[in-house]
């Protein structure tokens, strides 16, 4: 941990009250806030807080050295803001899921390259959430839980999964009227999909499925569902248009299970550089705006 990151996290201590509370602010583990804290004691040669059960308040020592640190941090963010003045520049790395960030990602890239004319951007689109930090990525798109809890995290919207087939298909087969009715259908698995081959629909409703066909593709599984091969489970905004041209069906929506986040996420840390929250401010608008991401709910 760097000096002005460990004077950051002092001084949270200080406003917060408490190291947990402080570890919340910050988005670290309670442990890096108590080291933190315990190598400027120990470069201080004095004890800056005091600990109780209920909550923690700064020294005679810490006091002081709180309003210095609040001072050169100042000093700090004011000299980055002169540079943040000047045009951004440099290479941003953007991962999405692949047909998500086809459809939608690489239009927000477009007009944020407009915006930004000395701006480059690599736009990696894979199905597999990239560890930003091993893949030197900058910013990704999130659909879903997150299992990383220090990532910066912006929502901006939510999508659902729906179960759809085809009008030719549910002519020949009939429509279900409940989940437990798809184990008697031919259904289209997405095989990339990790676990056992069923569905969930909220709740303990779930249905063991076994897959007349399994493809490792969204675009490919789709064609199927189109073709009339058996009916298959996906994302809200990848069947939009198809829904609303009629051809595919939404099935079951008495029974959709709660909705996923849809977010922009970054590394996290006490300075974001320029072209990191440009390019999440401009992203959170366009996509915001798009009619196939829902507002979160609350």
């Amino acid at each position: 941990m760097d000096r002005l990151d460990e004077l950051a996290v002092f001084v949270a201590i200080i406003d917060s009250g408490s190291m947990a509370a402080a570890a919340r602010k910050l988005r670290r583990s309670p442990p890096q806030v108590t080291r933190a804290l315990s190598d400027l004691e120990n470069r201080a040669g004095a004890r800056l807080v005091e600990r109780t059960t209920r909550r923690l308040s700064p020294t005679e020592a810490g006091h002081a050295m709180g309003q210095k640190a609040r001072a050169l941090l100042a000093d700090y963010d004011h000299m980055l803001s002169g540079v943040s003045e000047a045009p951004l520049r440099g290479l941003l790395r953007v991962t999405a899921p692949v047909q998500f960030g086809r459809r939608h990602v690489a239009p927000v890239v477009s007009s944020f390259l407009d915006a930004f004319p000395e701006m480059r951007v690599e736009l990696i689109l894979h199905d597999r959430n990239l560890d930003l930090l091993e893949e030197g990525l900058d910013v990704a798109v999130r659909i879903g839980p997150l299992s990383d809890s220090t990532l910066l995290v912006r929502r901006v919207g939510e999508v659902r999964r729906l179960v759809v087939a085809s009008p030719a298909y549910l002519e020949s087969r009939g429509v279900p009227q409940r989940p437990a009715d798809l184990a008697r259908h031919d259904t289209i698995f997405n095989s990339l999909r990790p676990g056992p081959s069923e569905w969930r629909f909220g709740g303990r409703v779930a249905v063991r499925i076994s897959p007349r066909l399994l493809v490792n593709d969204v675009e490919s599984q789709l064609l199927a569902t189109r073709a009339g091969r058996g009916i298959a489970r996906v994302l809200s905004y990848q069947v939009a248009d198809d829904v609303a041209a009629g051809t595919l069906v939404s099935l079951l929506e008495g029974f959709v299970p709660p909705p996923l986040p849809v977010q922009l996420v970054a590394r996290s840390g006490p300075h974001m550089q320029p072209k990191v929250r440009a390019f999440l401010d401009h992203a959170a608008a366009e996509l915001r705006g798009l009619p196939v991401i829902r507002p979160a709910a609350g």
